[in-house]
């Protein structure tokens, strides 16, 4: 929700996604927060040296699906 150390700025962030949950009318509605990050998403250094537990548990089904998004795999009928 924001930088670390960025008290402020997270502070902004949560009470923006508050104000914006108090507005919502229906489940599956999307708002975007007029919030951008500074750095680009390949640069950024927040990333822990080890995947999540549930990263490194579905990684092969997450790998699978990218795939076929990208038309390299055949779904087979079952």
């Amino acid at each position: 929700m924001g930088q670390v150390g960025d008290r402020e700025g997270q502070r902004q962030v949560l009470l923006k996604t508050l104000e914006v949950i108090e507005k919502v009318k229906k489940p599956g509605e999307v708002w975007h927060l007029p919030f951008t990050w500074p750095e680009e998403p390949k640069k950024t250094d927040w990333q822990p040296p080890e995947m999540s537990p549930l990263i490194k548990f579905y990684l092969e089904d997450i790998k699978k699906a990218r795939r076929e998004e990208e038309g390299q795999v055949v779904k087979t009928k079952s």
